[in-house]
């Protein structure tokens, strides 16, 4: 299939191609014909890094009325960063087509500054669900000609505390709306938002774990004792120090232990984890997509939103818990049709755990000797 044959207009497929992106994914490929329609709600089960901007950013676009000078759609997002990545993505799909202008307005900056913005004419609004709340509380944003929100990461929206600032949003915006989910997963929290603000009659579509994976990603895993762990990492990043790459741990202390560890052997890196402050966050972030750091240590909940091109590799210091972070964590390389390398490092006890995450996301890990 082709975006054109999903009923995507030429003016948007001309920006796709612009941007590297000819072939639809998966999601793509069964979310956008229905959402073209307009008329219905819809639930989308995939993973992170699986499309899912496009998927429902495009049809978003496409019915768009950009001579009305009012916000017609809003796109709710978890993180700042996700929120604005997702209004960069707009902006670069319409290139080539009618001018349909964007804001992303979050936590961490002045609300008066946001304030400001929103006075300009906008067509579509991105937002995190505590600073939307606040301005709509200020009636800082006009909300009553919203046909569409799309809940994207819906399920990290709830594990991160937003579940009654939804819930607001939903009951305020006019119940002649859309509402577009896409999840990774459906806990029963979810379940209930869907219960009470979803139509019954949503169309439901789930990719399965086969695929949402990225077919150029090589997978590959190293067995080791756990106290060289570090030492065998040290030997792959000095051999392939030109190249850009994200190094996944478990949990906030172990990303800080080895990012310390890792400055002592004078690499240039630094941490992203839960607990930083988002001024110190954004610093980090901007390090990083401005290729003052070559490698980025991370946790998972602290890497949501992260969006940085030509990424040759992710590491996994430590395995994740769940299969979908897996799919979350190596779907940051390979972006744009590239190549890419996800490697576990694993202590011999490990081993038997990445046999079972090979059966649930249906892939073949090929050992590093």
């Amino acid at each position: 299939m082709t975006f054109q044959q999903l009923g995507i207009s030429e003016d948007l497929n001309k920006g796709l191609k612009e941007l590297g992106i000819k072939v639809p994914t998966k999601i793509q490929e069964q979310a956008i014909p229905i959402l073209l329609e307009g008329n219905n709600d819809f639930i989308g089960k995939a993973q992170t890094g699986t499309g899912k901007t496009a998927a429902f950013g495009l049809p978003m676009l496409m019915h768009i009325e950009p001579s009305k000078k009012v916000t017609q759609g809003l796109i709710l997002a978890p993180t700042r960063e996700l929120a604005q990545q997702i209004a960069k993505q707009l902006f670069k799909f319409t290139k080539y087509s009618d001018k349909v202008f964007s804001e992303s307005v979050y936590g961490g900056e002045k609300i008066d500054r946001q304030i400001q913005r929103l006075q300009r004419p906008t067509h579509i609004v991105v937002a995190t669900p505590g600073r939307l709340v606040d301005l709509i509380k200020r009636k800082a944003v006009d909300i009553r000609f919203i046909t569409t929100i799309v809940l994207d990461e819906a399920d990290e929206m709830l594990s991160m505390g937003f579940k009654k600032d939804l819930e607001f949003i939903l009951q305020t915006i006019n119940e002649r709306r859309n509402v577009w989910m896409f999840s990774a997963t459906l806990p029963k929290e979810l379940q209930h938002i869907i219960h009470k603000y979803v139509s019954p009659k949503a169309i439901t579509i789930e990719i399965d774990n086969a695929n949402a994976t990225n077919k150029n990603i090589n997978h590959q895993f190293v067995v080791g004792d756990e106290g060289n762990k570090v030492d065998t990492m040290t030997y792959f990043l000095k051999s392939n120090k030109h190249k850009r790459g994200i190094i996944f741990c478990r949990t906030k202390v172990a990303a800080r232990k080895l990012t310390e560890q890792l400055k002592q052997r004078n690499f240039t890196l630094d941490v992203l984890e839960g607990d930083m402050q988002q001024k110190n966050r954004d610093k980090v972030m901007r390090a990083f997509k401005n290729k003052k750091l070559n490698f980025l240590v991370a946790t998972d909940v602290a890497a949501r939103g992260i969006d940085v091109d030509n990424l040759a590799f992710v590491l996994h210091y430590q395995l994740p818990d769940q299969a979908e972070y897996y799919i979350h964590r190596s779907g940051r390389t390979a972006r744009g049709g590239k190549s890419g390398q996800s490697i576990a490092f694993l202590d011999h006890s490990e081993v038997k755990y990445l046999r079972i995450l090979e059966k649930q996301i249906q892939l073949k890990f090929t050992q590093i000797r």
